[in-house]
C-alpha cells in the first residue's frame, strides 16, 4: 500500500506540474501569477518531475512548434513520421536538449514569455540532481516494497517527465476520436484521458490552444481545470479571458 501511495503521489504529481507549469503556463500562458507563486511552482515542478526534471524554456519552444507545426514534418513530436514511440522519444530528446544548451535557437515567434530560473535550471539539469533522485526512488523501494516485482515501476519514476510527454503526443495524435477538424491527427482519447489530467483531450486543445479548460462537451472533464478554478479563487494565480 505505501508502494502504491508513492506511485500515484510521484504520477499525479509530476504530472499536474507538467499540465499546470510547463504546458499550461509557460508555453501557453493561460494564466498570471506574481513571482513569489511562479518560483514556488518552479520548486514544485523540480521536485515532483525529480531525475526527470524538464526545463520550463526548452519545453515550451518545442511546445509551440508543435502547435505550430501540427503533424508535419516540422512537428518535434508527431507519431505518424516515427516507427514507434521510442524513435519519437529520442528524437524529441535530442531537439530539446538543443534548445536547452543553446546548440541552436528558435524562430523569434517561439521565443520569450516563458519562465526561467538559472539556478534551478542547473540542478534540475545536473547529474548530481538526476542520480540523487533515482537513489531516493530505489532506497525507498528497498525499505518498503515487499514484492519484487513491485521494482519494475522504477524506471517509470526515473522517466516520469518524458513518458508522460511520450504518452500524451503519441496517443493524443494516434487514438481516439476528434470532436474538431483542426487539419490535423489529434484525437480525444477517453476514458485514458483521466489518467493524464486532461491532457489527453489534445484534438480540443489544438482547437482552443489558449483555452484553460482542455474539455469542450458536457460530457467531458478536464481534471486540472477545477483545479485551476479554485487557485483562481484563492488569488494565487489570475486566468486569462479567451
Amino acid at each position: 500500500m505505501i508502494i502504491l501511495i508513492f506511485f500515484l503521489a510521484h504520477w499525479f504529481l509530476s504530472l499536474f506540474s507538467q499540465t499546470f507549469f510547463l504546458h499550461r503556463y509557460s508555453s501557453h500562458k493561460m494564466f498570471k501569477m506574481e513571482p513569489f507563486w511562479e518560483k514556488f511552482f518552479y520548486l514544485v515542478l523540480l521536485i515532483s518531475q525529480g531525475s526527470s526534471f524538464l526545463n520550463p524554456r526548452a519545453y515550451a519552444i518545442l511546445h509551440r512548434m508543435h502547435h505550430a507545426y501540427s503533424d508535419t514534418e516540422q512537428d518535434p513530436h508527431s507519431p505518424h513520421f516515427f516507427k514507434d514511440v521510442f524513435g519519437m522519444m529520442i528524437a524529441t530528446k535530442n531537439m530539446y536538449l538543443n534548445y536547452l544548451r543553446y546548440k541552436i535557437e528558435p524562430e523569434p515567434a517561439f521565443r520569450g514569455n516563458y519562465p526561467e530560473w538559472p539556478l534551478v535550471d542547473r540542478i534540475g539539469d545536473s547529474w548530481i540532481w538526476r542520480i540523487s533522485c533515482g537513489l531516493f526512488y530505489i532506497g525507498f523501494y528497498v525499505a518498503f516494497a515487499n514484492h519484487w516485482w513491485m521494482f519494475l515501476l522504477l524506471p517509470i519514476h526515473f522517466l516520469m517527465g518524458p513518458l508522460h510527454g511520450a504518452i500524451v503526443n503519441w496517443c493524443g495524435h494516434k487514438y481516439g476520436y476528434s470532436n474538431h477538424d483542426n487539419d490535423d491527427h489529434s484525437k480525444n482519447s477517453l476514458p485514458w484521458d483521466f489518467l493524464l489530467m486532461g491532457e489527453l483531450f489534445q484534438n480540443n486543445h489544438h482547437k482552443k490552444p489558449n483555452s484553460p479548460n482542455f474539455a469542450t462537451k458536457w460530457w467531458e472533464f478536464d481534471p486540472t481545470y477545477p483545479v485551476m478554478k479554485v487557485l483562481h479563487w484563492m488569488r494565487i494565480i489570475k486566468i486569462r479571458k479567451v
